[in-house]
């Protein structure tokens, strides 16, 4: 899953960087609300953490801005102010969620979850998919009981895929979602991946889950597909 934080205190757009890249998100992070707003109509976004006192662009003009072209990413307002008509303006504009500054890092992290399971319709935090159980809460991944030793990369292609569960995504719409804007990688960077993520969760006797298209990309179904 991919974020973006828009924050223009350094120290804490930093912290926030580095705790949910190790959290195994995609991570993006820019100072004002200019290059966010270019960054957000830009990239594929789940969750989009915006500031509201930025710099060139408020956060709410960004925030304007952004539903008004058609973005579906998540917003979640971050900011000092904790007035009810500061909160009331951004709900309105179309934010999902609203924290206060100063908040613990588990609270923004669980919020953070909560908003891709919305998005992606997700009723639990836990997705049984054949044998395999996905943690969302946890980031855990167990098939037929024995977990599942993944890097964060790859639990972010996992549940990427198993959130589209029975879609075919392509390549692209994985890379999007799994690596940051500025990542250089080799072109067949997700089909590695991919093969990696197949080898751990494969089991003997179990159906396997991630299938080809040929021509189009891969698909989560335990129901079978082309290979």
């Amino acid at each position: 899953m991919k974020v973006l934080i828009v924050e223009d205190f350094a120290p804490l757009r930093d912290s926030l960087q580095q705790g949910l890249r190790e959290a195994g998100y995609a991570v993006d992070a820019c100072a004002d609300g200019e290059v966010g707003l270019w960054h957000a109509q830009q990239g594929s976004y789940d969750v989009i953490i915006l500031d509201l006192m930025l710099p060139k662009r408020d956060g709410l003009s960004v925030l304007k801005q952004l539903r008004k072209s058609g973005c579906q990413a998540c917003v979640l307002i971050l900011t000092a102010k904790d007035k009810s008509q500061d909160k009331v303006s951004g709900l309105d504009l179309g934010a999902d969620d609203y924290l206060v500054k100063p908040f613990d890092f588990p609270e923004l992290l669980a919020r953070v979850s909560a908003l891709i399971r919305r998005k992606y319709e997700m009723k639990s935090s836990v997705l049984q998919i054949a044998d395999m159980e996905i943690d969302l809460t946890k980031r855990i991944v167990r098939r037929a009981g024995q977990l599942i030793d993944l890097s964060g990369r790859e639990y972010a292609l996992l549940e990427y895929m198993a959130m589209n569960l029975g879609r075919t995504v392509s390549r692209e719409d994985i890379w999007q979602h799994i690596y940051d804007f500025n990542a250089e990688i080799e072109s067949n960077v997700v089909d590695v991946f991919v093969g990696l993520v197949r080898k751990k969760i494969e089991r003997e006797g179990s159906p396997k889950l991630i299938h080809t298209r040929r021509g189009q990309g891969y698909c989560m179904d335990a129901a079978g597909g082309v290979e």
